[in-house]
């Protein structure tokens, strides 16, 4: 159970919160308990939605954004997230499970997106200090200058969604995956 009282409905949400809620029902075809939750606060509930919606229209390709955000997830201990993203990791990125298990190590299997993820882990466990290597490593991977902030974009998203579920305690609607370390 959530520390905070969770809207059980959209009519229970606060009334602006309403239809950015019926907009994700319509988009995801439910609401996961993330977005009620967050929902308690329109603005927060809004600006959560529009840096998603934005990045989701980026250069970074959904699979790998699926294992960056698995990677922080796994960084930052989170169950919520761990469960949510590997369920949508497998179902809608089509990951499989040897895929899914390198992202929670933070790597890939992919060669390319392996850079990405080890940069995103990287920058989630240093907060951001990275060194000239890690960020030339990514650079010799493939990634442009935007794709990369793209990138740090995510795992700031990523960091908040992770800090919201641990902080509120948000029950998981989705099959459980737990973290395997302790952040």
């Amino acid at each position: 159970m959530s520390r905070i009282p969770q809207p059980s409905t959209i009519a229970d949400a606060p009334e602006n919160s309403r239809p950015l809620l019926e907009a994700v029902a319509k988009q995801l075809g439910s609401v996961p308990n993330l977005f009620r939750l967050v929902a308690t606060s329109p603005q927060a509930l809004e600006g959560y939605l529009s840096l998603s919606g934005a990045l989701g229209k980026g250069d970074l390709p959904a699979a790998t954004r699926e294992r960056i955000a698995l990677a922080v997830a796994e960084v930052n201990g989170c169950d919520y997230c761990l469960s949510a993203h590997s369920y949508l990791g497998k179902n809608l990125a089509k990951l499989d499970d040897a895929e899914l298990a390198a992202n929670r190590d933070g790597a890939s299997n992919d060669p390319k997106a392996d850079a990405a993820v080890r940069f995103a882990a990287k920058v989630a466990r240093d907060r951001g200090h990275i060194t000239d290597a890690d960020f030339a490593a990514v650079r010799l991977a493939g990634y442009s200058d935007a794709q990369i902030i793209e990138i740090v974009q995510h795992v700031a998203l990523n960091t908040w969604t992770n800090s919201f579920n641990t902080v509120f305690q948000t029950e998981v609607d989705f099959p459980l995956v737990t973290a395997r370390k302790a952040a």
